[in-house]
């Protein structure tokens, strides 16, 4: 009996260090991520007030600048570098629909620093996130509130009208993967590119679920991050399709180059 209690000690332990191969480094990232986030929040809260001021001031293309310095400096301030791909997919004064992956509360800030002139449509409770909210709200934020007529109404007429002045960005997943691979798409995004026809740019994010993942508190410092900005699929051609077709497609086209299906601590 003990020797088979034993065994099974040892195989459970195995088991273990197989699943945690890096504890001290993970010990490691939990220590750090703590004053990180002081930093960053810290930083946010002192942009957060040039941004009142530009607001105060309407000094929109200032804070267009300014949050794209921003989302472009956080990175760094964490140690981090994202290295980016297909910029030039990205045409001057034309307007797109943008559809990425979402993995991580630092994808926003991942897409900021690359396209910082965008709408963004996503959950109303980011809202409730403290200085978040503000520089949200002076990019025209368009928050996705709980579903009913009134308020699907209201989202969607703001969708057209911001749609068709600017970029929109939405994720279509709706909320953060939990394991690396994408989530079923909501077609919220469908109803925007019949109504303007715009351009669909697809964007695959890379490593940021390994950094900052829904179910974690820390921060993962040893992950490579990459921002992949594909070719525009035409909005005319898709607009002539079923919702199915696009929804296929855009997935096919994100999940091409998407390496964010590793565990933390591999």
């Amino acid at each position: 009996m003990a020797g088979a209690k034993n065994r099974t000690r040892q195989l459970e332990l195995m088991l273990y260090i197989n699943q945690h191969p890096f504890m001290p480094n993970r010990r490691i990232h939990i220590i750090l991520s703590a004053p990180v986030f002081l930093l960053l929040y810290s930083y946010t809260a002192v942009v957060v007030l040039l941004f009142l001021i530009m607001a105060y001031l309407r000094f929109r293309s200032g804070i267009v600048l300014l949050s794209g310095w921003w989302a472009k400096s956080i990175f760094p301030l964490m140690g981090k570098k994202v290295h980016i791909e297909g910029k030039d997919n990205i045409k001057k004064g034309k307007r797109y629909i943008l559809l990425a992956n979402h993995a991580s509360m630092f994808d926003i800030i991942a897409i900021m620093a690359v396209y910082p002139n965008v709408s963004w449509f996503g959950h109303e409770r980011l809202l409730r996130i403290p200085l978040f909210k503000q520089m949200l709200l002076m990019t025209d934020y368009i928050p996705m509130r709980i579903s009913n007529i009134k308020n699907t109404r209201t989202m969607l007429q703001s969708l057209e009208e911001k749609g068709k002045k600017r970029t929109v960005a939405i994720f279509p997943e709706g909320t953060r993967t939990l394991d690396g691979k994408l989530n079923s798409f909501y077609r919220g995004f469908i109803h925007l590119l019949r109504v303007t026809e715009n351009d669909i740019l697809p964007v695959t994010l890379n490593g940021f679920y390994k950094l900052k993942p829904k179910n974690r508190f820390s921060i993962h410092f040893g992950s490579h991050l990459g921002l992949i900005i594909h070719p525009p699929l035409e909005g005319e051609i898709l607009a002539m399709q079923s919702d199915q077709e696009i929804m296929d497609r855009v997935i096919e086209v994100i999940e091409s180059e998407n390496t964010d299906l590793d565990t933390y601590g591999k």
